[in-house]
């Protein structure tokens, strides 16, 4: 089961100062992206044109970047999950692990981390067979020298 937890707007981000009523917008919109301005202005105390603007001005300092859905990957047949700590070969760049990365539609999400692994890579695949075989493939990538995984057993947020 996927779940979606809204961030924690108590604080300014990326030292941008929010007022009480952005964070308000943010936390409606984060739990109902299809929300209508009316029905977050009933939420707010703000008529459906103010909400409007304020959201248009979070969206042009790049605090909202777009609206998305969340969706169930288990119910899309991809039920297994695995988090790889993955460590290269001398002189691979993130760019060339990206690029070896992208060709991968298990790939989830990946980041360059700091620690012993080079990087993190989020998994999904249809079961624990399938999840094994995309992992040789990683491991077998030129810029990859070994993996270590974890195996997502449930989702506790």
């Amino acid at each position: 089961m996927s779940t979606h937890r809204p961030p924690d707007l108590g604080r300014a981000v990326a030292g941008q100062a929010l007022d009480d009523t952005d964070r308000l917008l943010l936390e409606h919109l984060s739990r109902d992206g299809r929300a209508s301005y009316a029905e977050i202005g009933l939420l707010t105390n703000l008529s459906a044109t103010a909400v409007r603007r304020r959201i248009d001005r979070l969206r042009a300092r790049g605090i909202v970047r777009g609206f998305t859905v969340v969706l169930d990957p288990a119910l899309l047949g991809w039920g297994t999950e695995a988090f790889v700590e993955v460590y290269c070969r001398p002189r691979t760049s993130p760019e060339e692990l990206l690029a070896s990365l992208r060709q991968f539609p298990e790939v989830a999400a990946a980041w360059t981390v700091t620690g012993d692994p080079d990087a993190l890579v989020h998994l999904r695949a249809a079961d624990t067979r399938h999840l094994e075989a995309v992992i040789e493939r990683i491991r077998k990538e030129p810029g990859v020298q070994r993996s270590r995984s974890s195996v997502v057993l449930s989702q506790l947020i």
